[in-house]
């Protein structure tokens, strides 16, 4: 059984394109076991404002840092019950793999790759492909229809901008630090990222305005390990959302980091 389980893990391993060998069985707590063991550990990112990033003070501030919150206070009585695990986005599930970490919440979409080896909760932040730029005649999608976009190389958002500017010029950059410097100088006229990463921009540069177009969408999610022995955690992360959406709590936390 043991041995079936690290194989089947190992595969998995495989389809997320994760470059380490796993020596040990997965050892994730449930929720059983993080009740009694008095704290959550979370995977977050710690540079991507406005979801998950360090502020002046060196702590850790984001909307996705306000939902471990959260779930600790609910679950254990205080929202310093949780241990944050800052990673960059190749570690995310390997390290949830491994049973370093309970959950993630560190600005992951759901992908079919992702649900055949995780469980996946309902989304808390519907994601899109935004533009921002700092060129004042740029106001609108109709300023750019053969304008100069820059989009990261190899990203998923190309497609998105090839589909909505079929005349647009797309002009590929390595680095947000690049595309950046091609905007301060005027070689681009605006560039395409994700909305929250872009959000983040903005508030960081106030020089750069985020224009009124949103692209399709991306489900971001909290991942935990899929097995019976983790079924009341997927229940109750997924029964968390549910009722901070109702009640407007997550909506509140959206708007307060300028997400909505």
């Amino acid at each position: 059984m043991l041995k079936q389980k690290i194989a089947s893990l190992s595969c998995a391993i495989a389809l997320l394109g994760a470059s380490y060998f796993l020596c040990d069985p997965v050892s994730a707590a449930s929720l059983a076991e993080i009740n009694r063991r008095g704290k959550l550990i979370v995977a977050v990112k710690d540079n991507l404002r406005p979801l998950g990033f360090t502020d002046d003070r060196g702590n850790l501030q984001g909307l996705e840092i306000d939902i471990a919150r959260q779930l600790a206070q609910e679950w254990l009585g205080s929202p310093d019950a949780v241990e944050f695990r800052p990673v960059r986005n190749q570690d995310r599930l390997p390290l949830l793999l491994q049973g370093e970490v309970d959950l993630v919440v560190a600005n992951l979409s759901a992908t079919e790759v992702r649900d055949r080896v995780v469980n996946l909760s309902r989304y808390y932040y519907l994601n899109s492909t935004g533009l921002v730029s700092r060129n004042p005649k740029i106001q609108s999608r109709g300023d750019l229809a053969t304008g100069k976009i820059a989009v990261l190389q190899g990203s998923s958002t190309i497609a998105d901008i090839r589909y909505e500017f079929p005349k647009a010029r797309l002009v590929g950059v390595e680095s947000y630090q690049e595309a950046r410097d091609r905007l301060e100088i005027g070689e681009i006229d605006a560039f395409a990222a994700d909305r929250t990463l872009l959000t983040g921009w903005i508030q960081e540069y106030p020089t750069y305005r985020l224009l009124p177009v949103r692209l399709p969408g991306k489900a971001l999610c909290i991942a935990m390990p899929k097995g019976l022995e983790y079924s009341e955690l997927y229940l109750q992360v997924d029964r968390a959302l549910l009722r901070w959406q109702k009640s407007g709590w997550l909506q509140e936390r959206i708007v307060h980091w300028g997400l909505s």
